[in-house]
């Protein structure tokens, strides 16, 4: 089984759409049982929340379900329970790297790593804008998920050292 952990700053926007479109299509793909997925947030000011009305209301547009999400920090057995840890952007990354032990370094990545062809590599936090920052941000989890999902699913497919 590969574990993977979607992680912004509270898990309630980018983390928890990323979760949602990457299971969803893990799912379409017959890969549900092979692979498990969780987001978590470097913060805790929303702890125990579901994601914002405005990610569950895109995400719903487009058939993807958060309603069963919760927003929860990201903890210290994250780092030897998943073996892939997928930052939103680099502020993100930084505080994981800095919080994860040596051993656990090369699992920490930035999610746009996977998204081949964008001039992007951080996904950008929608909350203080409107609607359109959050379907920007379902875009750009689209085409970091179907990367991410393929990249897995490729034979002897390694991760390695994030950026």
């Amino acid at each position: 089984m590969t574990r993977i952990l979607f992680v912004c700053m509270g898990n309630i926007c980018r983390s928890p759409m990323a979760e949602g479109v990457f299971r969803t299509l893990a799912e379409r793909s017959g890969l549900s049982t092979a692979i498990e997925v969780d987001s978590a947030g470097t913060h805790a000011s929303h702890e125990g929340e579901l994601p914002d009305q405005r990610a569950r209301r895109v995400a719903t547009s487009r058939g993807y379900n958060l309603s069963a999400l919760r927003a929860r920090r990201v903890k210290e057995q994250d780092f030897s329970r998943f073996d892939l840890i997928v930052a939103m952007d680099r502020q993100n990354l930084d505080y994981l790297r800095r919080c994860c032990q040596a051993d656990y370094q090369s699992k920490l990545h930035l999610f746009l790593e996977f998204a081949d062809g964008l001039a992007l590599d951080e996904v950008l936090d929608p909350y203080y804008g409107g609607t359109e920052g959050f379907e920007k941000v379902l875009d750009l989890c689209e085409i970091a998920a179907q990367g991410l999902l393929a990249a897995i699913s490729s034979p002897g497919y390694e991760f390695k050292a994030g950026a």
